[in-house]
């Protein structure tokens, strides 16, 4: 068997945001989301703390997977590249088809309970970008990415409620 060779974290990494980029997604898109959600419980909270705190987040190698792969079954469905039936239910965004959501909120589970929350509220209230991408009806395919972006801004969101809570304790720094 021939040995398989791994690909190093800082071309998965860079791959990611190059991906999102491509997308039209923004790291400061995101971190405005995160601000949002935080700035009620911390008003010393910078926008810049909520962008270091978003690229924590794709720094990890699960957001990271779920990223690509999300970004690219979006991809192959604007081609017309799925096969049917999953070409159209991607396409249309079904109601039904909860993959979408179940791939994001996989990743999110890394950040504990509070994240999972967040998803939730920013999968049904889709804050900022989100509805932006939920919203582009004949302009490019969102079906995962949509659910992805609110994944990553409710992971740096709750890094950043874990972080205050330190803070507040004597310890880390937000």
């Amino acid at each position: 068997m021939a040995k398989v060779e791994l690909v190093h974290s800082k071309e998965v990494t860079k791959a990611t945001r190059e991906a999102l980029e491509k997308r039209g997604v923004a790291i400061q898109d995101i971190a405005k989301i995160v601000y949002e959600m935080q700035i009620p419980y911390n008003h010393s909270l910078t926008l810049q703390d909520c962008v270091n705190s978003v690229e924590r987040v794709l720094e990890k190698r699960e957001m990271q997977h779920a990223i690509l792969v999300g970004i690219e079954l979006d991809m192959l469905a604007e081609k017309g590249e799925l096969s049917a039936p999953l070409q159209q239910i991607v396409e249309s965004d079904e109601g039904l088809f909860g993959v979408d959501e179940t791939i994001a909120l996989g990743a999110v589970f890394t950040y504990g309970s509070i994240a999972v929350t967040t998803f939730g509220h920013l999968d049904k209230n889709k804050i900022g970008i989100i509805n932006d991408l939920d919203t582009k009806k004949g302009n490019g395919i969102h079906t995962f990415l949509d659910d992805l972006v609110a994944s990553v801004a409710a992971c740096a969101a709750s890094r950043i409620a874990h972080r205050t809570r330190d803070f507040e304790e004597g310890g880390a720094e937000v």
